[in-house]
């Protein structure tokens, strides 16, 4: 029963970490990003191209132009370099983002991503899931029996008074409401998947 419980947890949560929306709402914004990472290959290799796939049709020409300038300023020397660099950085994902609908902020440091986001992208470079798996399987079976074992305490003394029946109905509401957003993660296709295919740009949200 234990390993069955652990399984179905697990799959509950790999598919909400990797369909759900919102869960990276901020990657593409950090120095260590894709968004840059993609941008700095480019410059590198004086090809706009791997940039490209970071922003809308329409914005791909507004792109190309501000990388040809950067291209143009960073022959100057370090510092111009260093400065075109990173108004480049922040012009891509500022459009990638208004792309996505959502706001610009500004760009974050290297590793201020989430742990869960920065171990799906070493999955991804080591072509294993297996550490990600251990990872958030550990996370959603510890947050289940937390909730799950605060319901169960506040409910021996949900009847012996108002403020000790409302405190149950808090903790059972709390743990209904965490497991139902595991389940609807579970069995979305995905934001981004279902606005790809109706032309949506909101649908892609990192």
């Amino acid at each position: 029963m234990k390993t069955l419980m652990r399984t179905i947890t697990l799959i509950i949560l790999l598919l909400g970490i990797w369909l759900a929306p919102g869960l990276a709402s901020a990657h593409c914004d950090t120095l260590d990003g894709p968004v840059i990472t993609a941008a700095r290959a480019a410059l590198q290799k004086g090809d706009v191209t791997p940039v490209l796939k970071w922003v809308r049709k329409e914005n791909e020409g507004e792109i190309a132009a501000w990388f040809n300038k950067t291209l143009v300023v960073r022959s100057k020397g370090k510092e111009a370099q260093e400065m075109a660099d990173m108004y480049f950085f922040e012009t891509l994902v500022r459009v990638h983002r208004e792309g996505e609908g959502a706001p610009y902020t500004g760009l974050k440091p290297a590793g201020s991503v989430e742990h869960s986001v920065a171990a799906a992208d070493k999955a991804l470079e080591s072509g294993s899931a297996d550490n990600l798996i251990k990872l958030m399987a550990g996370a959603v079976e510890k947050g289940i029996r937390e909730r799950y074992e605060r319901v169960m305490e506040a409910k021996k003394h949900a009847d012996h008074n108002v403020e000790a029946g409302r405190a149950f109905v808090a903790a059972y509401v709390e743990f209904t409401h965490y497991v139902e957003r595991l389940h609807l993660d579970s069995v979305s296709r995905g934001m981004h998947h279902e606005s790809h295919k109706e032309g949506n740009p909101e649908g892609h949200k990192h």
